[in-house]
Formats: C-alpha cells, structure tokens, sequence
C-alpha cells in the first residue's frame, strides 16, 4: 500500500481525492497548509506528495523545496487552478515530476499516481530553485491543451541540460517562444539570446553571419565582423530553417557541434564556443535524411530532444487563454481597452483552421483591435475568410470539395491565394500574415502556380524586395 499526502488548502477537495485515492487502496493523509504538510511528511513518509500551488501562507512551489530536501526521493504532482508557463516550469525544476489543473481529471491524476509509483530506481532530482523574474519572456506562451502541458514540462526538463534541442512544427505556432523559454530557464538566463534565420541569406551571406569575417576575406569585407557564434558565447545561439541549410553549411554545423569551434571566413585560426545550440525546422527532416538534401549525422545530433508543436487547429482549447494574452499585449502595445470579444467571434474563431496558427491569430487580432473604435471586437471587424459563415473557406471552394475531402496542400494553397489576394499581393504584408519567409512564400506561389490578377508571375520580385 501506498502512502500518499495531499496538501491543498481546499479542504473539500482534498476530502474528496482523500476517499476516491482510499478506494484505490493508497494510505493518504491531508493537510491545508505547507507548514502543515512538512510537519505530517517528517513524520508519515509519504511515498507521492500531491502540492496545491496558490495556498494561503507558503504557496507550493516555495514549500517545494522543503518537501524535496526533507524527503529526497519524495515523488510529487503539483495541481493548480491556473494555467501558465512559467509556474509549470519552475515546479518541475524545483522537482515535481507532473503539473495537472484544477478541476482535477481523475483518470488523469490515476495514471500519473500509477506512472510515479511504479517507477524503479530511485527519483532523479536535477533542477533547483528558479528566480521567477527569469522565467518566460515578455511572449509568454499560453495553453491548456494536454499537448501545450506536456512541452511546458519538457522545457522545464532540458533547460538546465546542455543537450541540443529540435523544435518542430509548423510556420507560425511559436517555436521561437520555445527556445527563448528554454533559454531563460537556463542556468545562464542573463547570457545572450541570438537568432538566426537560416533562409533568409544567401549561403557565403550566411556564412559570415554565422561565423564572421576578417576584413578583406570577400568584397565588401572592409571591417572584421563577429559571427553569431561568437556573439552567442554564454548564452544561446538559436537556428529557425534549419532545414533550409545547404550541403557546404550543414558540413560545417555539424563540426560545430562536434567539436565546438569554427574559423571565420578569411581566418587563419579556428575560434571556440560555449554556446548553447538550438535549432527549429517547419518541414520534415527525416524525409529530407531520406531524400538525401539533409545529412543523417547532423539530424540526429540536432534532435537529441526534440520538441514538437502543434498547430492550432489541432488545439483549439487553449484558444481563449491565447485571445485573452494577445489581446492584453495588443491593447497595451494600441493604447487601446478592449475588454469584449463577441460571441460571433469566438465562433468563427472556433470553425476557423489557423493555417497561420498563433501568428496569423495575433495577426488578425492586432488588425481587429487597431478597426475597433468602441469597447468590443465585433465580427465586422475580422477579415473577410473569419467573416464567411462557419467556415475560412469560399462558398464556392467548398461546392467544389468538403473540408474532410481537403488536403493540407487544398488548405494552404486557399489560404496563401486569399491572403495574396488581402494584401494585393504584397510580399512583405503577406509574409507577416502567413508567418513565412520571403523565400518560403515564393516556393509556395511556384509550387501552386499561383498568379495576379494582372496575370503576371508572382514569382517575380516586387519593388519591395529590390
């Protein structure tokens, strides 16, 4: 028999998670308070501790430690009414094993008591306490979804680990987020954050930012230039498109991560790094290993952890917590009090599939607020594809083929026409709504052989992009 503490200042709850655990043959005891709960633990030995975090006094995650200091081994959940990242994160650093919100799914919590208890071995305890204020970053990520719940414990697992991270997923759903989540739960929050868009520069462009120049090593190098590497030492170098890189860069990647050094175009002596590698792809990497375009050995020493992302349309519950944090962010960034959102919206929120995930929803958001001159958002604010009745397609796309008939390549190729044809087919507008690159989006109008109204090939360059 198992012996379990709960420690939650809701005494109803606790009575009754007390008789449903006691049915499942566990001895459990309770208490209403961290001081309470650390005096019944010095002397009953839970072998599982189940922590409310927002309590009266001490909240859970500053008693935490004391649970885990008096019982190293104690196996701990923490359960909490409220949904943020930065609190999962830092319970599973400070050494609980599982986070699950209120109101509590009792099979949920079932198999977490029975995953933790039969584990063998003893309880690995390799994170501790976390100044809050480093937690997270002014783009907090948000999500109630189990998907969202189990990558906030991830980030909360690898961040103090020097592993390589991989974060997957499509165009739009927050994968930089992820990786500056991962970089400020570090244990060097305060080093520096570089990003670098791999499809954004030609390959010898690319390099130099990469790994800098000496002056003189190409024309044009008439300073010496620090690459991103460099510039990165003690911190965190972050690579969006990796999968965009060439042959000749993925070669040199990989002997950076290999060997932690690299030599500036035009060097004569290679030069070291300490920097953390995080790298983020939206296409498949292991079908570019199979095409032969991706090299196997980088693949797989970038995607020692790898973190995946899903789109929005296959999360729609943590749609409101996300509405609600972009538009307190917007409001603030407008100077605007938008405090209403109608019911219309929330609906065609809902039918909407977000090819553009959270990008095109903050996207929208911002538009929609910035066209609101009273207290609420109202459905003739949203662009045209929210306002079509209960569906982001045209009446006449949908005569022609049922959603649940629809490929992805049906869904994307509407939704960039639609979005080109929004914008006036302007690249750069475009680009900000679909949340892809300048060299993305023309691969996607060649590969769709979309054109202009003008019948032109929108393949080639606007003035924008002289």
């Amino acid at each position: 028999m198992s012996k379990i503490l709960i420690v939650d200042d809701d005494d109803a709850s606790c009575r009754t998670l007390q008789f449903h655990l006691r049915s499942q043959n566990h001895d459990v005891e309770i208490s209403g308070s961290v001081d309470e709960g650390l005096a019944v633990a010095d002397s009953y030995h839970p072998d599982l501790l189940i922590l409310d975090i927002r309590m009266p006094g001490r909240s859970g995650l500053e008693g935490l430690p004391g649970f885990k200091k008096l019982l190293p081994s104690l196996h701990v959940i923490m359960i909490t009414a409220f949904h943020d990242m930065e609190s999962t994160i830092e319970a599973m650093q400070l050494g609980a094993e599982d986070y699950i919100h209120k109101p509590i799914d009792i099979d949920e919590l079932d198999t977490s008591i029975s995953r933790l208890l039969t584990t063998t071995g003893e309880s690995e305890n390799l994170f501790i306490s976390t100044n809050s204020e480093n937690i997270g970053d002014t783009l907090s990520m948000v999500g109630r979804s189990r998907a969202m719940k189990e990558i906030f414990k991830t980030i909360g697992l690898v961040a103090k680990s020097p592993a390589t991270v991989l974060i997957t997923g499509e165009s739009g759903t927050g994968k930089e987020l992820v990786a500056r989540a991962i970089h400020r739960s570090s244990h060097n929050p305060n080093g520096p954050f570089v990003a670098v868009n791999c499809a954004a520069l030609v390959e010898t462009l690319l390099e130099s930012d990469m790994f800098g120049h000496e002056k003189g090593a190409f024309t044009g190098a008439v300073v010496r230039q620090e690459g991103k590497f460099s510039l990165a030492r003690g911190g965190t170098i972050f690579l969006d498109e990796v999968g965009e890189l060439s042959p000749g860069m993925q070669a040199k990647l990989l002997r950076v991560i290999q060997y932690k050094d690299f030599t500036p175009l035009g060097a004569k002596q290679s030069q070291t790094t300490n920097a953390r590698l995080i790298t983020a792809t939206n296409v498949d990497l292991a079908e570019k290993v199979n095409e032969r375009t991706f090299r196997e050995d980088l693949f797989y020493r970038l995607q020692v952890v790898n973190i995946h992302l899903p789109p929005l349309r296959e999360r729609k519950e943590d749609l409101m917590d996300l509405i609600q944090t972009l538009m307190g962010r917007i409001n603030k960034e407008l100077h605007r009090n938008i405090t209403h959102i109608s019911k219309e919206v929330l609906e065609a929120f809902e039918y909407y599939e977000w090819p553009g995930n959270v990008r095109e929803l903050e996207n929208v958001l911002m538009k929609s607020i910035a066209l609101s001159q009273g207290d609420s958002l109202t459905r003739d604010q949203l662009p045209e594809p929210l306002r079509e009745e209960k569906t982001a397609y045209s009446n006449q796309h949908r005569k022609n083929k049922p959603l649940t008939e629809q490929s992805l390549e049906d869904i994307e190729r509407v939704h960039v026409k639609r979005v080109l044809e929004a914008t006036g087919w302007h690249k750069g507008q475009a680009c900000e709504i679909l949340g892809v690159s300048r060299p993305r989006l023309r691969r996607l109008i060649r590969q769709y052989g979309l054109i202009s109204r003008d019948d032109v090939e929108i393949d080639s360059e606007m003035n924008e992009d002289a």
